[in-house]
């Protein structure tokens, strides 16, 4: 089936979310799914989760950033961080949400078939 795979370019919550949720709808349907955070975007994933627009999605019966990560994980998305942006953050492979892995641009885009989707946030 075809994948999708999804490159989050900016480090702005609101564009994770969007991508998580885009994400989990694929997923949703059966897709394989990957998301990779380029450059500065790494930070997002760094733990603990949160981020300032939070209060506003648990005001509205949303889930948190944490939450939806977590959801994200269950449903088998694959999460990768640049190692790149990690360095440029000072952060390190501990600093990572669990099940986050640190990958190269390189490494990640060579995992995408033909085939696949490719969207960037």
């Amino acid at each position: 089936m075809q994948g999708l795979n999804i490159i989050v370019a900016v480090a702005e919550g609101r564009r994770l979310y969007a991508a998580l949720e885009a994400a989990m709808a694929a997923a949703a349907l059966g897709r394989p799914v990957r998301i990779f955070l380029q450059g500065e975007a790494a930070v997002l994933l760094r733990a603990p989760l949160s981020f300032s627009g939070d209060e506003a999605r648990r005001a509205a019966g949303q889930p948190d950033l944490a939450s939806l990560v977590e959801e994200a994980i269950a449903m088998e998305v694959a999460l990768f961080v640049c190692q790149s942006g990690m360095a440029l953050a000072g952060m390190t492979a501990t600093e990572l949400v669990p099940h986050v892995r640190a990958a190269g641009l390189v490494s990640f885009m060579a995992g995408i078939d033909t085939d696949d989707r490719l969207i960037v946030y």
